[in-house]
């Protein structure tokens, strides 16, 4: 019933923008997670399912935008002023519910991943 499939990752010079999308199918709230090498994996962004509402990671907050078209069965994660930090594997979770305003923010609320895309921001 749900798949995701991520795209947009790529190699990047520090200050430049990326933006990732995840083809999600189903009512479901999303997030996105990220994990460099030999790191946990850490949440970055959130958003409902009606996309009212929007949680950020403090490392992300002002520089990331969440956002999905759930005409378009999409979720976006809009990244601008990348820093080398930001590097790394960028997962898209997914996680069916019925509640049209809630987020999650810890990786055992999803159900669903994608496969991830790659992430390199060069100083």
């Amino acid at each position: 019933q749900v798949q995701l499939v991520e795209s947009g990752g790529g190699l990047v010079q520090a200050g430049g923008s990326l933006r990732l999308s995840c083809a999600a199918s189903g009512r479901t709230a999303m997030g996105w997670f990220r994990q460099a090498p030999g790191k946990e994996r850490e949440f970055v962004a959130a958003i409902s399912w009606s996309g009212g509402s929007t949680y950020y990671a403090d490392s992300v907050k002002g520089r990331f935008t969440i956002s999905r078209d759930n005409a378009k069965n999409t979720v976006y994660l809009q990244m601008n002023s990348l820093k080398s930090e930001d590097t790394a594997v960028y997962y898209c979770a997914a996680t069916v519910t019925s509640r049209t305003s809630v987020v999650y923010t810890t990786s055992d609320r999803y159900n669903y991943w994608g496969q991830g895309t790659q992430v390199t921001v060069s100083s």
